[in-house]
């Protein structure tokens, strides 16, 4: 993607960092920030040479929620618009969690309404100390959306999530990290380096054994202990018999390296995956 793109995807290695680019509007979102998201993770999901990806945004801000300059009626989804930016266009139709490999959310600066919810459906999020989180939909009369009254109890408790949904407070990175939203916090200038190194850290892992897990991780949200343990055994015993897992066991015997072969894009059966 070109660098005047509202989001732009580059590689260093096999991570792929993607940026939501409008840093003059603070990175708010509208359709082509959505569309553009998608294309990047897809592309990310099916590329053999990236084993991460890294969600970050270009310039001061992570995302400043909705654009809101089309006025009062910008949620409504019968008003008059371009007929290129339904509501449809400005919501996302594939999710970080629904690709293949880890997904970091670097929280680069201020993060609110659908800031802050995107960050949600990433496997993992950290934050620059100067990040603010606000999921301030309550206080423009609007509602917590992707799926967030479900996610966000899970992350941080439900006593929390009620305050930070409901209130619709803005928090400080400090806070967010007593809550368990993020799981680091960064000076600024740092950040990207150490999510990087984060997710160069999640890339020696076996990449089908990781999109396993993935799975398994995203699908236990909905699950009793009782089902997780019906789905985990036929997908781990169809782990066992791949050459990742010989390769994983015999590397470790032998004290190297492992030489992991399989591809999560193309290897991932589909009757236990989809």
């Amino acid at each position: 993607m070109s660098s005047d793109s509202e989001v732009t995807m580059d590689c260093i290695d096999q991570i792929a960092i993607v940026r939501l680019n409008r840093p003059e509007q603070l990175n708010a979102w509208n359709n082509k920030i959505s569309s553009g998201l998608d294309a990047s993770l897809r592309e990310a999901s099916d590329r053999s040479d990236i084993r991460a990806v890294i969600i970050t945004g270009e310039g001061r801000a992570f995302c400043a929620g909705a654009d809101l300059s089309g006025g009062g009626d910008t949620f409504d989804s019968n008003r008059d618009r371009d007929q290129d930016d339904t509501s449809e266009a400005r919501t996302p139709q594939f999710l970080p969690h629904q690709v293949t490999k880890p997904v970091i959310a670097a929280i680069n600066g201020p993060a609110v309404g659908v800031g802050a919810t995107y960050p949600l459906m990433c496997d993992i999020r950290i934050a620059s100390d100067s990040a603010r989180i606000g999921f301030v939909f309550n206080r423009i009369g609007m509602l917590p959306e992707l799926g967030s009254h479900s996610l966000l109890p899970r992350i941080v408790g439900f006593s929390n999530a009620a305050q930070l949904l409901m209130g619709g407070e803005i928090i400080d990175a400090q806070t967010a990290l007593a809550m368990g939203l993020v799981s680091a916090i960064h000076p600024e200038d740092c950040l990207l380096d150490q999510a990087v190194e984060l997710a160069a850290q999640l890339c020696v892992a076996a990449p089908v054994s990781v999109a396993a897990t993935k799975k398994l991780l995203w699908e236990g949200l909905s699950l009793s202990w009782e089902q997780m343990h019906r789905m985990e055994t036929p997908i781990f015993d169809w782990v066992a018999q791949q050459p990742d897992s010989v390769e994983g066991v015999t590397a470790f015997l032998e004290k190297r390296s492992p030489d992991w072969t399989m591809d999560p894009s193309k290897d991932l059966p589909k009757e236990l995956f989809d």
